[in-house]
Parts: structure tokens; C-alpha cells; sequence
């Protein structure tokens, strides 16, 4: 297995751009939770980017086919796709964006700690590992506050579940023969899979639809054709130049990013503690891309 590069300068605009959208893209989908039940909301947007993702290859000239040794690593990963925005998405319907912004970007810590283990040149040092015990102390420190406008146990419990799949899609990109597919069609593998099973799920999780009006229509495209058809086939193909632990390590932006957005515009009223603990695993996530 071929070592990765380090983060240069192209590689990390494109990170810090893709930062920023995902932390703008919490704020978008708690908003259109009001719209669409979440569940609902995660499939239509799965479906709508696989539709998006196979013009896209048509239209590059790039065959949608799998290979039969890829094709179960590739439904693999769907199904980790599935569950995380599943988790995510009835997160954000519980908790603050805040909170499930910290708890969801924590995805650098578990991927650096599997990465230290499972991928060569990916080594944990001191720290490294300080920066993991700094994001770690951040999340016990939000999952104990419970003073905090808008903190729920279990929406807290979703968003950290979702970094661990999260974590997991990255690694399957790295360590089994789905690494050997175009980052176009990891991606499509995944929200082809994602998209159907998110929907036949959704009537399981109550009403999937709400009181939609044009913003929520609106959040979706965002979601389906920008976020995920754009925004993380990016992430896809950065995975297969960056070493994993440094193109991850730059969502520390995201929490920062969306804890302020929801605050600008969602209203949302943010505690000390959670403040601290947003410092702490940004600092965190900081020290985790040191070398």
C-alpha cells in the first residue's frame, strides 16, 4: 500500500473549504428537519445525489460499473453511509446544532486512533495522542452538561455514533479493495445504496412529511447536489492523495463554523460549557494534524 502524501497548500483550501461547508450544511439540515422528518429527509437527499452523481459520470465519460471483488466493500460502505446520516439527521431533530456539531466532527479522533493501528505511516506520537485526549475531554465535558439550551442525551449519543460510521467510510476508502474504485464511484456505491434503504426506513420513524414550504425544498437540493454531489466527492479524492489522518484532522473548522451559525441564526443560546468544550476539541483536532 502506497504511502500518502502530507497536506500541502491545494490540499488544504480545498479542506478548509469543504469545512466550512459542512458546518454550514448542520444549520441547513436541522432547518429542514421542520420541513421533512429526518429519516425521509436523509433518503430523498441520498436519491437525489446518486440521480446527480450518475449524470455527472455520464457526462465525464466514467462507467458506473463495479467490479464483482469491489461491489461488497461498496454496499459495505453504503450501509455505514446509511446508518450515520440516519443517526445524524434524528440527532439534529433532539439536540442544538452545537452539540451534535461537536459530537459529530469528533470523526478525526476515532479514524486517527483505528488509523494508528491499521494504516502504515499513520503512526500516533505525543501529540498526536494530546490532541485526541483534548478533543475526548471536549466531549465528556458537552455530554455532561446538561444545562445547556437545547442538549439531549440521546440526541448527543446519535451525533458521536454517526462520527464512528463516519470514521469507518473513511478507513473501508483506505484499507480494503474499494480503494481501488474512482472516488466517483465509492461515493455513488454508497448513496445508491443509502438513498432506498433510507426511504423504505423512514415510515418507521413517524410522519415524513411535516409542513414543507420552499426554504425546505431549497435545503435539500443544497444537501443532494452541493454537499454530497460536489462537496464530498472532493473528500472522496482528497482520501486518495492526503494521508487519512490529516484530510480528516481539518473538520476541526466544521463545529467551529456551525456552533456560530446556529448561534447567528438559528438563535441558538450556547452555554459556557459548551464553549469550552467546543475550544477543547478544536484544539484537539489541531494537534492530531501536527506532525
Amino acid at each position: 500500500m502506497d504511502e500518502k502524501r502530507p497536506i500541502d497548500l491545494f490540499g488544504a483550501t480545498a479542506l478548509i473549504g469543504f469545512a466550512i461547508l459542512l458546518g454550514g450544511n448542520q444549520v441547513v439540515m436541522k432547518v429542514t428537519n421542520a420541513g421533512f422528518a429526518p429519516v425521509f429527509q436523509a433518503g430523498i437527499r441520498s436519491v437525489l445525489a446518486c440521480l446527480f452523481l450518475a449524470l455527472v459520470m455520464r457526462v465525464r465519460g466514467q462507467s458506473l460499473r463495479i467490479p464483482r471483488h469491489i461491489l461488497p466493500w461498496g454496499v459495505l460502505a453504503g450501509l455505514f453511509f446509511a446508518f450515520e446520516f440516519l443517526l445524524l439527521f434524528q440527532a439534529l431533530d433532539f439536540t442544538s446544532v452545537a452539540r451534535a456539531s461537536i459530537f459529530f466532527y469528533t470523526m478525526p479522533v476515532w479514524m486517527g486512533l483505528a488509523a494508528h493501528f491499521l494504516l502504515p505511516g499513520e503512526r500516533l506520537n505525543a501529540v498526536r495522542l494530546t490532541g485526541m485526549l483534548c478533543a475526548v475531554a471536549g466531549v465528556v465535558l458537552a455530554m455532561s452538561d446538561r444545562s445547556s439550551p437545547g442538549g439531549n442525551l440521546l440526541g448527543d449519543l446519535m451525533a458521536l455514533g454517526a462520527a464512528f460510521l463516519w470514521a469507518a467510510i473513511a478507513l473501508s476508502v483506505r484499507i480494503t479493495p474499494l480503494s481501488e474504485a474512482p472516488p466517483e464511484n465509492q461515493l455513488f456505491m454508497q448513496v445508491a445504496v443509502s438513498g432506498p434503504l433510507l426511504v423504505v426506513l423512514a415510515p418507521l420513524f413517524g410522519a415524513m412529511i411535516r409542513d414543507p414550504g420552499a426554504i425546505h425544498y431549497a435545503g435539500i437540493a443544497f444537501q443532494s447536489f452541493l454537499v454530497i454531489g460536489l462537496g464530498f466527492l472532493m473528500w472522496f479524492s482528497l482520501m486518495k492523495i492526503y494521508r487519512a489522518s490529516g484530510v480528516a484532522s481539518f473538520g476541526f473548522l466544521s463545529p467551529v463554523v456551525a456552533v456560530l451559525l446556529g448561534w447567528a441564526i438559528l438563535g441558538e443560546r450556547i452555554g459556557p460549557q459548551v464553549w469550552v468544550a467546543l475550544a477543547l476539541v478544536a484544539l484537539g483536532l489541531l494537534l492530531i494534524n501536527r506532525k
